[in-house]
């Protein structure tokens, strides 16, 4: 499988601070691909670079073979982006909207109208296409966006937190909706600070800290690095210490050996959240 992102010792630098520092970071084709990290850890600047918005202090990015600096137009020709706060004309409806996507894409009237309507049909807005946007719910206004962003059929779709501010319902529609895309062959590259999101979307997740990745691979191969069952136990200074072993009967040992009272002790199976916690020393989301 071939990588349709490459980026090769990429910094950037504003002043005395490195957001970005000496990053390698590769997507392959068709996958969906998360990118983790506290706040500040260069997630957003590695996008925007990414996306043509930011321009690198040095090293290459190239999306679709084509190099961001040198070759934005081509870039933008293949991409798509959601960013995590809406753009949408709100004195325009659904349709009236998408129509100003299409435009600004250049896509001829007949082949833009059936666009649309393919676009409308498929994040379920059909029913909702001659209402204004300022009328739709926050879920209907996100698949809105997504559907404006596909209207050019991007090869690569970033989501910069595509659910934040989205009730547990909401956010599973987008779920749905985001494997439908990815399924049909779109690369998607989307940032998060929903854990469970990562777990159940990406096929990889690369975790960045301080401008670079310091971990990389599947859910399952970052919970295996660390381990599968996590030990939580409540100190008598009311802080939580957590284990972490390879499985359920090696926890059950190690707590056996040391006499832990029982109604001081969780065992669960481990997650990504337990991986990302050890290896920033933070919570997702910065907390």
């Amino acid at each position: 499988m071939e990588d349709i992102i490459q980026i090769k010792k990429l910094t950037k630098k504003y002043g005395d601070v490195t957001a970005v520092d000496d990053l390698d970071l590769t997507v392959r084709s068709g996958e969906i691909y998360g990118l983790l990290g506290p706040n500040g850890a260069g997630k957003t600047t590695t996008i925007r670079i990414m996306t043509t918005l930011t321009k690198p202090t040095s090293g290459t990015v190239r999306v679709g073979g084509f190099d961001v600096l040198e070759e934005a137009n081509k870039v933008k020709e293949l991409i798509g982006v959601v960013q995590q706060h809406t753009s949408l004309d709100r004195d325009l409806t659904v349709r009236e909207n998408m129509e100003l996507h299409g435009r600004l894409h250049r896509i001829p009237a007949a082949e833009r109208r059936t666009r649309i309507d393919e676009l409308l049909g498929y994040t379920g807005l059909s029913d909702q296409s001659e209402k204004m946007v300022e009328t739709l719910s926050g879920g209907m206004k996100k698949r809105l966006t997504i559907a404006c962003c596909l209207i050019h059929r991007p090869s690569v779709l970033f989501l910069d937190e595509p659910t934040v501010g989205l009730d547990a319902q909401s956010r599973r529609k987008m779920w749905d909706l985001v494997r439908s895309l990815n399924k049909e062959g779109t690369t998607i590259l989307l940032t998060t600070h929903y854990i469970e999101e990562a777990e159940a979307l990406c096929q990889r997740v690369g975790i960045i800290d301080h401008g670079r990745i310091i971990a990389l691979g599947s859910p399952m191969e970052l919970r295996k690095r660390l381990g599968m069952t996590t030990v939580e136990m409540l100190c008598e200074s009311t802080k939580t210490r957590y284990q972490y072993f390879a499985d359920r009967a090696e926890a059950v040992n190690y707590l056996r050996d040391v006499g832990a009272a029982e109604k001081t002790v969780i065992i669960r199976d481990s997650n990504l959240e337990d991986v990302f916690v050890e290896l920033t020393g933070q919570k997702v989301g910065g907390a």
